[in-house]
C-alpha cells in the first residue's frame, strides 16, 4: 500500500493534489477524499487566523502509524494525507485525506478512520485569533467519541 503523508506550512490545491493521486492509481475502483477548510467562525465569534503547530517528526510518524492501521483494516491501494501548519485564514484548505481501494466501503471507512485520528489524536496544537484575541482550541467530546468508534472494531 502506497502512502503519501505531508505536513506543510505552504498552501496547497486539493483538486490538483487529488488529480495527481488519482493518476497514480492502478487497481482502485473507489477514491474517497475529504478536504477540511478553515472555518470563518469559531465558538467565540469570527476567526481571522487559525494557527497550527506540530511536533516535527513525531506528528508525521503518528499519522503514518494511523495509515498503516487503516491498511491493516481495509484493503487500500493508496492513502494521501496533507495537513497544513502555521497561520491560515478562513476558507484556506487545512487538511486533505484521500483513500483508494477496489471497493467504496473500504475507501469510505478508511478515510473516516484517518480523519477521526487527525481530529482527536494527531499531535497538533490549534489556536484561533479573532476579536477576543487568541484562544487555544481543544478537540471536542464529539471528536473523541468519533475516534473511539474504531477502538473495538
Amino acid at each position: 500500500m502506497r502512502q503519501d503523508i505531508r505536513i506543510t506550512d505552504q498552501a496547497f490545491d486539493p483538486e490538483l493534489e487529488l488529480a495527481g493521486f488519482r493518476a497514480s492509481l492502478s487497481e482502485a475502483g473507489a477514491l474517497v477524499s475529504f478536504t477540511g477548510l478553515v472555518r470563518p467562525a469559531g465558538k467565540d465569534g469570527d476567526v481571522s487566523i487559525l494557527s497550527l503547530q506540530h511536533y516535527p517528526g513525531m506528528t508525521e510518524r503518528g499519522i503514518a502509524d494511523a495509515v498503516v492501521k487503516a491498511a491493516e483494516r481495509w484493503p487500500l491501494e493508496a492513502a494521501l494525507v496533507i495537513h497544513r501548519v502555521g497561520d491560515m485564514t478562513p476558507h484556506d484548505p487545512i487538511v486533505l485525506v484521500a483513500t483508494a481501494s477496489a471497493h467504496r466501503r473500504a475507501a469510505f471507512e478508511a478515510a473516516d478512520f484517518l480523519m477521526d485520528f487527525l481530529k482527536s489524536r494527531a499531535l497538533f496544537w490549534k489556536s484561533e485569533t479573532g476579536a477576543e484575541g487568541r484562544q487555544w482550541i481543544e478537540p471536542r467530546d464529539e471528536d473523541y467519541a468519533d475516534a473511539a468508534r474504531w477502538d473495538d472494531s
